[in-house]
């Protein structure tokens, strides 16, 4: 079983870009504001949501993108420990979202201290709706997973194998298939986990 988003491009790039970004401060540590920039740009797209990029969301480039995520910065700014908690994600993302008048989008974190199984019944759920999902990674004890580190990224497709579970994630204008309970399965003590978008019945 196999489900991908259908994401957007950027000047070539496979959705935005943190290292694109100008402000030093946004080049070194926005991939919060970026994270939540890339999901309201595929809402937008494809989840009829326009409303949540003040662009032209038909003519996408780089300097729109740094525009976009200078908009988004105030919201989730970077700091000296980087945005390490899904509930500061939430806060600030959830006060953007006020702004533009959103009235049905929730976010719900999922914790990384919850089992795998049900992280990947989470992300099998929300994939299946087409919607993504914003994950944050702190720590891991795997080298290989050492570009995730203290990360914030987006998960925006799955494979399910009989023996294992790759999620899509996309960051920095590229995507990878990592497995899910790898990840998921970091080997310390403080998590991070994923944030849940849900439509709520008005």
């Amino acid at each position: 079983m196999k489900k991908e988003l259908a994401y957007f491009k950027i000047d070539q790039a496979y959705g935005g870009n943190q290292s694109w970004f100008r402000d030093p401060m946004m080049k070194l540590g926005g991939c919060g504001a970026a994270t939540a920039c890339d999901s309201c740009i595929y809402l937008a797209l494809h989840g009829n949501r326009q409303h949540l990029y003040p662009n032209d969301i038909h003519q996408l480039s780089k300097d729109s993108y740094i525009q976009f995520a200078m908009r988004m910065k105030p919201f989730l700014r970077p700091r000296m420990q980087g945005i390490n908690t899904l509930e500061l994600f939430v806060n600030g993302f959830d006060a953007y979202l006020k702004q533009t008048n959103e009235k049905k989008l929730r976010l719900e974190p999922l914790s990384g201290d919850l089992p795998y199984e049900q992280a990947k019944e989470a992300v099998r759920k929300q994939i299946d709706l087409d919607l993504p999902i914003p994950f944050l990674l702190l720590r891991h004890k795997n080298y290989a997973m050492r570009d995730f580190v203290w990360h914030w990224f987006l998960v925006i497709g799955y494979e399910e194998f009989e023996d294992n579970f790759q999620i899509k994630v996309a960051t920095y204008g590229n995507y990878h298939w990592l497995s899910l309970k790898e990840l998921w399965n970091t080997g310390y003590k403080d998590k991070g986990g994923m944030i849940l978008l849900t439509e709520e019945r008005l």
